[in-house]
């Protein structure tokens, strides 16, 4: 007898499985965890539109990308602390990074609130999230933990769960035949 039929089998979850778990996950979890992916993609949204346009929350009209503003000058250049103050100094207002940097709100705030690309949304929010937490270090309140940290965490967990079925239109996208081709835009 060989020595791989004494061995346990593992079994490894389809795809198939993995949906049909998520369906049959509580109503309720289901639902919450739906209203946390629209509450985190309504932070990226409105993050977006406000540096957008400057609807005077955090940038004034005057700030705003459409006037001329640069989305990454005030808090690289005026926020940031640590041992990444240089570099975070030294590409605030940048072209490039406010391009990188309002293309990166807008699509992860619409992926969220739409629940579509989630894989990409946990890949990019979470990128986005951790440097911004790296600006200011160490942070205000903790040793090292701060809101941009536990958004991060959430965002993962949210792709991890499928939490675009619910309120959203997960199950859809993931049925078009792009994101058949390219499984990493789930």
């Amino acid at each position: 007898m060989a020595v791989a039929e004494h061995m346990p089998r593992i079994r490894r979850r389809s795809h198939d499985t993995e949906q049909a778990e998520s369906r049959t996950a509580p109503p309720a979890a289901r639902y919450v965890w739906a209203l946390a992916r629209l509450s985190l993609g309504s932070v990226f949204a409105w993050a977006f539109v406000d540096k957008l346009f400057g609807l005077g929350h955090e940038t004034t009209t005057k700030q705003a990308w459409v006037h001329g503003g640069h989305p990454t000058m005030g808090f690289l250049k005026f926020s940031a602390a640590g041992p990444f103050k240089g570099f975070y100094h030294s590409i605030a207002g940048a072209a490039w990074a406010d391009w990188l940097f309002m293309l990166g709100l807008a699509a992860v705030g619409t992926a969220l609130l739409l629940g579509i690309g989630m894989r990409f949304a946990a890949i990019a929010g979470t990128a986005m999230l951790v440097m911004m937490w790296s600006v200011v270090l160490p942070p205000e309140n903790h040793i090292f933990m701060d809101d941009h940290l536990v958004y991060a965490l959430l965002i993962i967990g949210l792709a991890l769960i499928g939490a675009g079925n619910t309120l959203g239109l997960g199950r859809r996208w993931d049925r078009t035949r792009l994101v058949q081709r390219f499984p990493i835009l789930k």
